[in-house]
């Protein structure tokens, strides 16, 4: 535990310096709100019924008082992480179906985030999961909550001064389109059914846009042919990245960032930012050692080639030293990667705030 705190005091710590170092502020967000898929979700899947769940061991296993929490990961997510940069939590951001929430949990930031989602309704239909659309209904359901809380005016700024972060998608493709062909018999290319989920990504944007949100970071896919449990699918042998899956989540971070300016245009007074994970993931699956990795085709849960959710349990064995492991199970990082992760998209973020800003 003592050398868990200080890790992630040095982080804390190490991140001071970068901001310090660029002569650049952190703006100060009066919350953080979370949408998305597991690499989000904090554990509103705890309470819904689905078998896609991350509230039993080996998950959790080094986060604090080694609790599983429905964390897709050994530990703490991006989202925890960068709202303790923040100053906003300090015990990372709380599910929004977690009963009970302080007042003071609700005003600093929620998270809607859900599991096994997407921005394609029909994903959510096929794992149980709480898609995009109803994480939308449930933030509605949060800002009338604060309101009576805190009153309208107060509720307001919270969520205008507040950081909205969205990263979906990647189980769109996965479970619509390479593994279960449903979308693919219906949308001739995959070029097509990227640009109906960037419709779907755009409605959504603009929904919370009149719903008061103004600062928004979306986050583009992920190298999606590298997850192990894909080249455990499509490579079992060789256990090579799925090159034309890989191409494919270029393409869509591609229209995403082109049509994000566009966007941003459409609704004033936003900003609207761009998050890259494909790259430094990538790197981090090329070169492993750079970054004081060792393993990166397999996860760190069991043979690490299938094991994720239900089939990640506390009978699987476990890796002896998590920190060496892109993956904790054969779908999801591990806190180490997490935390390289948002090493790279706060110096981005930064930097894309500097841009604008500059005259």
């Amino acid at each position: 535990m003592a050398l868990k705190a200080f890790l992630f005091f040095f982080f804390a710590l190490f991140f001071c310096n970068i901001i310090i170092t660029n002569q650049t502020v952190m703006p100060n967000f009066t919350s953080i709100l979370i949408f998305g898929d597991s690499t989000m979700d904090t554990g509103n899947n705890n309470y819904i019924l689905t078998l896609v769940k991350a509230n039993h061991l080996p998950y959790g296993k080094d986060y604090p008082n080694n609790v599983p929490t429905g964390r897709f990961s050994n530990g703490k997510l991006v989202p925890d992480m960068l709202a303790f940069l923040l100053n906003l939590k300090q015990n990372g951001v709380p599910p929004y179906l977690q009963p009970n929430l302080s007042t003071n949990e609700l005003c600093t930031g929620i998270n809607f985030a859900s599991a096994g989602s997407g921005y394609d309704d029909l994903t959510s239909t096929i794992t149980s999961t709480i898609p995009i659309s109803k994480q939308l209904e449930y933030f509605e359901e949060y800002l009338e909550k604060i309101k009576g809380v805190v009153g309208k005016t107060e509720a307001e700024k919270i969520v205008k001064g507040g950081l909205v972060i969205i990263s979906c998608g990647t189980n769109d493709f996965v479970f619509n389109f390479y593994d279960i062909p449903t979308r693919r018999l219906q949308f001739s290319t995959i070029s097509k059914y990227q640009d109906f989920l960037l419709e779907k990504l755009q409605s959504f944007v603009k929904e919370l846009y009149d719903l008061g949100c103004r600062m928004i970071v979306l986050n583009g896919l992920p190298p999606i042919g590298c997850l192990p449990i894909q080249m455990t699918a499509k490579s079992p042998l060789l256990r090579t990245c799925i090159e034309n899956e890989n191409f494919d989540a270029q393409l869509y971070n591609q229209k995403l960032k082109k049509l994000l300016p566009q966007l941003q245009a459409q609704l004033p007074g936003s900003t609207i930012l761009y998050a890259n994970t494909y790259n430094p993931l990538l790197d981090l699956i090329n070169n492993p050692q750079q970054y004081g990795f060792e393993k990166t085709k397999r996860g760190c849960c069991g043979s690490g080639l299938l094991e994720a959710g239900p089939l990640c349990t506390s009978l699987s064995p476990v890796c002896s030293n998590t920190s060496q492991y892109v993956f904790f199970d054969s779908v999801h990082p591990t806190e180490a990667t997490y935390y390289k992760l948002t090493e790279y998209l706060v110096k981005d973020f930064l930097s894309q705030l500097s841009s604008i800003r500059s005259p």
